[in-house]
This record gives C-alpha cells, structure tokens and sequence, in this order.
C-alpha cells in the first residue's frame, strides 16, 4: 500500500478549507489509506513540506488546496527530482477557488472523487513548466500556465477579492480593464519566429484554463510535450470585454487580434514597458524585463483517472 503525505492548506478558498478538514479526514479513512496529514503554516511552507517527504520516503504527495497550494507541491518535488533523488507521485484534492491545475490535467470536480482516485493508486505521466526571470532568475516550475500582462494584474487583484471562485476572477477581469493600460510592446521569440507587437497579454500553457473558467487553451494537454501560447494584441476597452467573452467560451482564436502556437520554448522580451507575471496564480514579477520559458516534457507522475494510466 502506497504512503501518501497529504499537505493540507487551511487558508485555501479563503479559509473555507480549513472548515471541511474533518470531513476530508473521513473520506481518506474510509478508504483505508496510509496517510500523514501536515496543515501548511505559511507561504511557501507547502513547498518546503514536499521535499521533506520526499526525503522521507513517501509514495506519494498530495497538494490539498487550490493551484497556489499545487503549485508550491509540484517546485518542492521538482526540485527534488533536478536532485536527482526518490521523486514521489503526485496527487491533488481540489478544494481551493479556481482549481484550474487539477480541472487542465483531467483530475474530477469535487475532493471527494478525488480520495477515490487516490485509493486506486493509478498515475499518469504530465509534462512541467520552468521559467526563469523576475523573482526566479534561476528558474520557477508550474503545473498549468503562465500570464503576463493584463491577465497577470488579473491575479494579482483576484487575490486581494473577498469574492471567491470564477466570479472573484471575472470581477478582478473587469476591474483590470480600467487600470491596466497601455499594453506593452513587446517581442516574442518561438523558436524559428519572432513576433513584435503591443500585447494585451500573453499566456503560454500546459493546461487548458485559468481564472477558474476561462479556457486559454481549449486544445492544452499537459500530456503531449508541447506548451499552447496565445497572444493576444493591444486593444481598447470595448474590445478587451468582446475578448472576455470569447475566451470563457474558448472562441477567441476565431478574432483577428489573438495569435495561437505551439511551442517547446519561448522567450519574452519588453521593447517598451514591463511585464507583470504569474505563474498557477502565484506572482513570478510585478514588472520584468525578460522571461524564458521551457517545457520538460513527462516529468511527474500523477494520480489521475484517465485512459492511460500506469
């Protein structure tokens, strides 16, 4: 029977988490499982519990939480496997605000299908994001995607909301649009192109959505070794709210003012301005100058209940 360490953020979904803890409890005990449960203490804390368990031996890490919380588990066991040491399997229960990561990778709706997946002790390989710059110059690892520009001052100030969910971020979307301005121009380096222009915003992908229901990347698989980048040109405030529209229904490669890739590796320049950035939600830059971006193609192996497991 696999060892799992559950590491449990009870400040997720702002504080929500913390209230349904004896529930979970319940659910991991009824399926019999093997399992630490360690509450995260602080930012950053979920990160440093990882590579712990790593070194302890356990089977399995379990990120409970929203994709701050996934996002400090997957750097703790990357950094773990650049090591070169036991790397364990890695598990979600979605119990934060957008659950973007788990909802990308396939994962099931609630926490409690979750549990059984776990119990079943099956994984599939997923592919990870490194990028370097801002606050990581040596590099920072992400599960499902990357914004900069307009969507990352989306996060920022989504972060702040009391309102919670796809609601918190679509109220954080409107907001943006009267402070966030002008686009920055900037340059765009996908392997054998260049492309110059004012950007609204630019999100390179291994998933498929952010802000808890806008579909980036309708196509996005974090299996297939390949990132989805999506440019989206500098544009008024009327336009930026029809491209709302069109991104949460993942129509916005059909407007003339998004250009869509598939890439490997990428690399973001400012020619005039900065560049805010996120990563999974958690701020990689305020303003920056440059950003590279790979992706490492299988690098952990998840828990999850799609075809294909091993």
């Amino acid at each position: 029977m696999p060892r799992f360490c559950i590491i449990y953020n009870p400040t997720s979904n702002k504080g929500n988490a913390g209230k349904i803890l004896p529930l979970v409890r319940q659910e991991l005990d009824r399926y019999g499982m093997d399992y630490e449960l360690i509450t995260t203490q602080y930012i950053g804390h979920a990160l440093e519990l990882a590579k712990q368990a790593a070194v302890d031996g356990f089977d399995a890490v379990v990120a409970a939480g929203g994709d701050g919380t996934a996002n400090e588990v997957i750097n703790g066991l990357m950094f773990d496997r650049k090591a070169g040491s036991h790397t364990p399997a890695l598990g979600v229960l979605p119990i934060g605000r957008g659950n973007d990561f788990n909802y990308s990778v396939g994962g099931p709706k609630n926490w409690q299908e979750s549990c059984r997946i776990l119990s079943r002790a099956a994984t599939r390989w997923i592919d990870i994001g490194c990028i370097k710059g801002g606050l990581y110059p040596e590099g920072r690892y992400f599960g499902n995607g990357i914004g900069i520009g307009f969507d990352a001052v989306v996060s920022f100030i989504a972060a702040r909301q009391r309102i919670t969910g796809f609601a918190g971020y679509l109220v954080a979307a409107l907001k943006t649009m009267y402070v966030y301005s002008p686009a920055p121009v900037v340059s765009v380096e996908i392997e054998n192109e260049t492309i110059t222009q004012p950007s609204l915003m630019i999100n390179v992908m291994n998933g498929r959505r952010l802000g808890g229901g806008f579909m980036i990347a309708p196509n996005g698989d974090a299996h297939d070794g390949v990132m989805d980048i999506c440019l989206t040109k500098g544009v008024g405030k009327f336009k930026t709210l029809c491209l709302i529209t069109k991104f949460l229904q993942g129509t916005q490669y059909t407007q003339p003012e998004i250009i869509g890739r598939r890439v490997s590796k990428v690399t973001v320049r400012a020619v005039k301005g900065t560049l805010p950035i996120h990563a999974d939600g958690e701020t990689i830059a305020i303003e920056c100058d440059q950003v590279e971006i790979e992706l490492l193609p299988a690098q952990l192996k998840m828990y999850l209940s799609k075809a294909g497991a091993e």
